[in-house]
């Protein structure tokens, strides 16, 4: 085809095609590239180097492809040699092949053209490479032999023994393994009285405390309100709970209160290190970092505990472990304590253990069997925490995946409500036939876990009991199945048995582990068996309010309750106070409560301004324990958060 152009402005001088070689014979054209396929390397060449062919060979056909001219000896060919056919499409990168620079075109009908001195323009001739698929299938498809997978496990997580209790792996915050027991750091005012990874991430930390403040409506009004009248001055309290944003706000309120604080983590892994960090710059002594060992966490908390010249009084628990190692290492310190305020289950019970047992000689408030705590915390928060946990550790997708809840208890009813709404299928296993009737009537079918083990995708824990899913069950499980943990107590699966040499451990990434069978069989082990939500994600700040606020309630009722209130014993938050901190988060939604009227109020023998619900009232889907006396208690296993990482630990 012959196409009139204009002069070009540069004489073609660099046209080195001589008429024998115009005239030789032509090899058979090279079918052009498909628009679908590969761009091959033919294609991928740069502009100038297929605008300038080299001489043909003898036998008339192109020869091998010639290594590529540097920059400089081709940059004047390139505005002399090539020149786009204008009836064709200019930007060839639009039509899915090529750069955007000049270079090869894969994409359909953006041809090459050559001008000749008498402005004849000729497609330049093409060359298509096939590219073999099939070596890089076979390469796709080779598996690792067990010494391969081994050796990989062995690269990442040193031997599969000794990273089971190394929590150095789960430290991400820094790449300085050095502990920070063997640091010396101090604050901006020359304070070294604490102990965190790295205090130069005091303001990172700073800016999620201030995030987290405006979720906490209750606390930073409860704040405000009592600011003036400083409830807690003079109280001295020690505590050990999940050191996050959402604690730090309650501390600060504390200390806004009147209070002295010094903090410990009540779980090796969830503690927030650039927020442990912005609380010991504001001159909170706190002891925590992520990914303690267990002589760290028990170092932590004597550390707190063990101050010369400071005697606590108020001790705010999760879990247990404070109050056990005060009552066994400071017995006399113990018998000091005003007061007693416990979130957990299982510091619940371990004060019900004492109490049984004539021991307990403060008076201890159960803040886990508030309605506030049962119904938000427990059903709520893991409704949100149980998708945000499995997402972050596993990129799931949770349509059509056949999950088991073992327990129906109120983070039960969350977890099975979350997972039900994306699309999952949801078995429940229970002991109880209330929460099992429950379960059938919520629409979940209710199974033992041996009859579905074989083919569930994930198996969630939260009952709070022991060796819920054995060794058995983890045998017969399908591969990549899904294990976790949403009860308090790391106890629930039997990851003990895992611990032996026929078994692989390969670390995926932080809190995820590949256990692999010798047949090559794995399951996905999540925070090794321990608290889901708090060792893999966030918790919802709002819920956490409603928590804190509830736990500052109690210490300020505690502190300032005349002799006598109080005896030793285990006591329930009153109604008015749980109903009190639910009014204080409902400006939030701009809600509006309805007043009864003084013959409404009269006719249900209710006070108008409440409390609304008799003391017994819990709101509770399991049976309660009895302390002694007539004092409502617990049994059930909810989110409780006091999970320190410690298996089979029991302080009675």
């Amino acid at each position: 085809m012959s196409v009139q152009v204009a002069a070009p402005a540069v004489e073609l001088k660099e046209l080195s095609m001589d008429k024998a070689a115009v005239a030789a014979p032509s090899c058979p054209p090279a079918p052009p590239p498909s628009c679908s396929g590969p761009v091959t390397e033919r294609e991928a060449a740069p502009a100038a180097e297929r605008a300038h062919p080299p001489p043909p060979s003898s036998s008339g056909c192109p020869p091998p492809p010639q290594p590529p001219l540097s920059a400089a000896a081709r940059a004047p060919q390139a505005s002399a040699m090539k020149r786009s056919d204008p009836l064709l499409p200019q930007h060839r990168h639009h039509h899915g092949g090529g750069d955007n620079n000049g270079g090869g075109g894969g994409g359909c009908g953006a041809a090459e053209a050559l001008v000749s001195p008498d402005g004849t323009v000729t497609e330049a001739p093409r060359t298509v490479k096939k590219i073999q698929f099939a070596d890089q299938k076979q390469e796709f498809n080779k598996r690792p032999t067990k010494i391969g997978r081994r050796s990989l496990s062995r690269s990442i997580s040193q031997s599969s023994t000794d990273s089971y209790s190394s929590a150095a792996s789960y430290t991400d915050s820094s790449d300085d393994e050095t502990s920070p027991r063997d640091k010396q750091q101090k604050n901006s005012k020359g304070s070294s009285d604490f102990c965190v990874k790295n205090i130069k991430q005091a303001e990172f930390g700073r800016r999620e405390i201030e995030i987290a403040e405006q979720e906490m409506p209750a606390l930073m009004a409860l704040r405000k309100r009592a600011q003036g009248e400083k409830p807690l001055a003079g109280a001295k309290i020690v505590g050990c709970t999940h050191i996050t944003a959402q604690t730090a706000v309650l501390m600060e309120t504390l200390g806004a209160l009147g209070a002295q604080c010094r903090w410990a983590a009540c779980n090796i892994y969830s503690t927030l290190n650039e927020v442990a960090a912005a609380l010991a710059e504001s001159g909170f002594p706190v002891f925590a970092w992520k990914g303690e060992s267990e002589d760290d966490f028990w170092w932590c908390i004597d550390r707190c505990v063990n101050v010369e010249g400071w005697q606590p009084n108020m001790i705010l628990d999760d879990g247990g472990d404070l109050t056990h190692w005060i009552y066994k290492k400071y017995p006399n310190m113990f018998k000091k304590i005003k007061g007693i305020v416990e979130e957990s289950v299982t510091g619940v019970h371990r004060l019900y253990q004492l109490s049984k047992a004539g021991k307990l000689c403060v008076p201890a408030m159960n803040v886990n069997d508030s309605v506030t705590k049962q119904k938000f915390d427990n059903l709520y928060c893991c409704r949100e925490s149980i998708l945000d946990g499995l997402k972050r550790t596993t990129d799931m997708m949770f349509g059509g995946k056949q999950v088991v809840v073992c327990g129906y208890g109120e983070v039960g009813k969350g977890c099975c409500a979350a997972l039900k709404a994306m699309g999952s299928i949801v078995y429940v296993t229970e002991i109880d036939p209330i929460c099992a009737l429950q379960a059938c009537m919520d629409g979940f079918r209710l199974v033992k876990l041996n009859e579905v083990i074989r083919q569930v995708d994930i198996v969630i824990t939260c009952t709070g009991n022991k060796n819920v899913v054995t060794r058995e069950h983890l045998d017969r499980m399908k591969n990549s199945c899904i294990v976790c943990n949403m009860g308090h107590s790391n106890t629930e699966i039997d990851v003990a048995s895992l611990r032996t040499p026929e078994l692989t451990w390969e670390r995926v990434r932080s809190q995820v582990d590949h256990v692999i069978w010798p047949d090559g069989k794995r399951i996905v082990l999540l925070a090794e068996g321990r608290l889901l939500n708090l060792s893999c994600s966030t918790v919802p700040t709002f819920v956490l309010s409603i928590t804190a606020t509830t736990q500052a309630l109690a210490l300020i009722e505690l502190y300032n309750a005349p002799e006598g209130r109080y005896k030793q014993d285990v006591y329930l938050l009153p109604k008015k106070m749980d109903e009190y901190v639910a009014s204080l988060h409902l400006p939030t939604f701009d809600a509006h409560l309805t007043e009864l009227t003084d013959e409404q109020a009269k006719y249900l023998g209710l006070n108008k301004n409440g409390p609304f619900k008799p003391n017994y009232y819990r709101c509770r889907s399991r049976r309660p324990q009895r302390a002694r006396g007539d004092r409502v208690g617990t049994a059930a296993s909810e989110r409780g958060g006091g999970d320190n990482g410690i298996k089979g630990f029991h302080p009675v």
